[in-house]
């Protein structure tokens, strides 16, 4: 009996607005955007998009479930999406990454989704392990794949699969799970790593994002060359990364101040990793809102970096307010030519709007200061467009 002839290729047609999007390089097409398709398509297919008068755009991978329905791989010209592409892209990337890091730092960024032309895909590594984060289904059944090509450039390296949490029931359907080792052992505990020489621990299986925060990498270098002598406050410290930077860079004391006693746990531990660090270090736990307003504690440098204060763009005209806020009592806790580092990593408030808030808040403070420096990604991080660009931080030097 012959075999049932081959499905066509998924097609769809999209807005004009999304067609002027896809020439100009955007990675994404909305649900709203798709006005007609071939025939209904499964989660992974590759999909192809042809304008009005049946030219093609791109080609991406299909999310039925997803308001982002298309993720974009290839515009322009048509391209043959098989394995040497895929190789050849991941190769791209790595070469992106090489040469940026030495013996001293095995924790870093190998792929970095939409802007390594792997869109809802992130690949950190951590020593002896490599995390997988998924945000859409539509990389379920390109996991052999995937796997393959970490295989051929990490081998013998853990592989551990972390999951967007709007995925996590239709993951479970195909026997996928948050925290799963795909290859390897599964790791008994925390992975320990190295960054600029300090030891971290990264845990690979609950933690957030991937196990670290990996993305303030060189914020943290630039903190450890500022704070010679000073008495360092990190607020929002999480598991201390900003603290021991500080205390390898001769803080004369480092405080932590985290609502979250796990948080603070994972710093006190990350401090007992690094016996060379003398630094007096004191971990804090409460409110960062409540408790700069409370006492008068005084530091040569603060550190402010919360957590995303907008997760979606109604909250952004709140988050701006809550930046100038923290910027406002994280400058009335410095010490005369004190140093503030604030960061932000909400994607729906812009770096523009962000640094204006904390400029904003250094004026009203009436205090001299002047910009020392803006940051934006790290390059193991770097973005490609608009919604990419989340991370942003200013220093402000006080000269009173």
């Amino acid at each position: 009996m012959p075999a049932p002839p081959a499905a066509p290729r998924l097609k769809l047609t999209v807005s004009p607005a999304a067609e002027k999007h896809l020439r100009a390089g955007h990675p994404w097409v909305y649900e709203s955007s798709v006005r007609g398709q071939n025939r209904p398509g499964e989660a992974g297919e590759l999909a192809v998009v042809y304008d009005k008068r049946d030219r093609f755009l791109a080609v991406g991978l299909f999310d039925p479930h997803s308001p982002l329905r298309l993720r974009v791989l290839h515009a322009g010209s048509p391209a043959k999406v098989d394995r040497a592409w895929w190789q050849a892209r991941f190769d791209a990337a790595w070469v992106r990454r090489a040469a940026l890091f030495g013996s001293d730092t095995d924790g870093y960024r190998v792929i970095g989704g939409e802007s390594d032309g792997f869109p809802a895909l992130v690949v950190d590594r951590y020593a002896d392990t490599l995390v997988l984060k998924l945000y859409s289904v539509a990389w379920f059944p390109h996991l052999p794949l995937v796997l393959d090509l970490l295989s051929g450039a990490f081998p013998g390296l853990r592989v551990v699969l972390r999951l967007s949490r709007n995925i996590g029931a239709l993951a479970e359907e195909v026997g996928l799970r948050d925290g799963q080792t795909l290859a390897g052992e599964p790791p008994a505990g925390p992975v320990i790593f190295r960054e600029s020489g300090l030891r971290f621990e990264a845990d690979v299986v609950r933690g957030q994002k991937t196990g670290f925060f990996l993305d303030q990498r060189e914020n943290r270098r630039r903190v450890r060359d500022l704070s010679a002598g000073k008495r360092v406050l990190n607020a929002f410290s999480f598991s201390g990364g900003f603290s021991l930077y500080a205390a390898q860079g001769g803080a004369s004391e480092v405080v932590s101040l985290d609502i979250s006693q796990h948080a603070l746990d994972s710093s006190e531990r990350n401090f007992a990793l690094n016996p060379q660090l003398t630094t007096p270090h004191r971990t804090v736990q409460a409110d960062v809102f409540e408790w700069l307003t409370q006492g008068n504690e005084q530091f040569g440098l603060v550190i402010l970096d919360p957590p995303s204060l907008a997760r979606r763009e109604a909250e952004r005209e709140g988050a701006i307010r809550a930046y100038g806020k923290l910027a406002r009592d994280g400058i009335r806790r410095l010490e005369r030519g004190g140093l503030l580092l604030s960061a932000s990593c909400s994607a729906h408030v812009s770096a523009d709007e962000f640094w204006d808030a904390v400029r904003s808040a250094a004026n009203r403070s009436g205090r001299p200061w002047r910009e020392v420096a803006r940051t934006q990604h790290a390059p193991d991080h770097h973005a490609t467009f608009a919604e990419a660009e989340y991370l942003k931080a200013i220093y402000l030097q006080f000269e009173d």
